[in-house]
């Protein structure tokens, strides 16, 4: 019988109750173990649907179960420092959510404590495990559409929701830290590099940006427009255009089946792309590295590529 990793999850999020828990339980190499949550209602409804074998009134209480041996952080982004370092300081490895700290100093503190500890760190994006990622760069490695000049993507949806935690500055809010992070990252896997130079433009509302808009430049000469917001129609899009052809990706971060389209001189293409359970290969690919000691798929390296864009992009509100 393949060797499992048993999980502890800090906090009863939306994310996870209804993402990241539900792929654990799926994930041939994982076991939720553990939910901690100071709303004992909250826990008891999280351990009659998904049988976990420990409930906690603290994070602390979780942390100090030996039988844990890694953690999931879906906590406010303000929170995300505090509870890795604490998480590390106990030999938990850690999936922590994006963005994973407020700043470039705190992410590298979070990664220096971890390699102090021998411990794994992954942010959580998820995106990066669907088919639809995939096939975006065997596209672009293929060179059918040459050399990329320029790429536009955007993730945008109205948030409706009263009282919500990506509303509150004090947490760390706002939609470039929400999902604005998802387009940064999306154009460095596919430049490969930071950008020279940026400059962004935001609205304001109660100290949280609601829309964001940011060009970003590449010393090889690269254009990127990167979109994020809380204030309009839901739109998950990107485009990347090559001196042969143009390459549209609907859904750019989602799992579901869909299609991206190629346009060249010989006309366009759509390219299949299948439904992913994009959740559950992100827990199945951090367990593994922790069982096989080796480095998850989505590298620090691009953490701290991203951490540093978006510190200097609020920079200039």
């Amino acid at each position: 019988m393949e060797k499992r990793i048993k999980w502890g999850v800090l906090g009863y999020a939306k994310i996870a109750r209804e993402q990241v828990i539900p792929a654990i339980v799926r994930a041939s190499n994982s076991e939720f173990y553990a939910i901690a949550s100071r709303d004992a209602e909250k826990a008891k409804q999280c351990q009659e649907k998904f049988g976990c074998s420990k409930v906690y009134k603290s994070y602390d209480e979780l942390l100090d179960d030996p039988e844990i041996q890694a953690i999931y952080i879906p906590l406010p982004n303000s929170l995300h420092k505090e509870w890795t370092i604490k998480a590390a300081q106990k030999g938990k490895h850690i999936l922590c959510e994006k963005p994973i700290a407020l700043n470039t100093e705190e992410a590298l503190e979070m990664i220096k404590v971890c390699e102090q500890n021998n411990v794994k760190l992954m942010e959580a994006f998820m995106y990066r495990y669907t088919d639809r990622t995939r096939k975006v760069k065997e596209l672009l490695d293929s060179g059918i559409i040459g050399d990329v000049k320029y790429i536009n993507s955007s993730f945008r949806f109205l948030l409706s929701r009263e009282n919500d935690v990506r509303m509150a500055p004090e947490l760390g809010g706002g939609s470039l830290y929400d999902v604005g992070c998802y387009p940064i990252n999306f154009v460095g896997m596919v430049t490969g590099s930071s950008p020279v130079s940026m400059s962004g433009e935001c609205v304001l509302q109660n100290r949280v940006d609601v829309l964001f808009s940011a060009v970003l430049k590449y010393e090889n000469g690269i254009i990127a427009v990167i979109n994020s917001g809380f204030n309009a129609f839901t739109r998950v899009f990107s485009e990347i255009v090559g001196t042969k052809g143009v390459m549209e990706i609907p859904d750019t971060f989602f799992g579901n089946a869909g299609t991206i389209t190629i346009t060249t001189a010989e006309g366009r293409k759509e390219i299949e792309v299948q439904e992913s359970d994009r959740y559950q290969l992100e827990v199945e690919d951090f367990a593994d590295a922790v069982l096989n000691n080796r480095q998850p798929l989505f590298s620090l390296e691009e953490t701290v590529r991203n951490m540093k864009i978006i510190d200097q992009l609020l920079d200039r509100r």
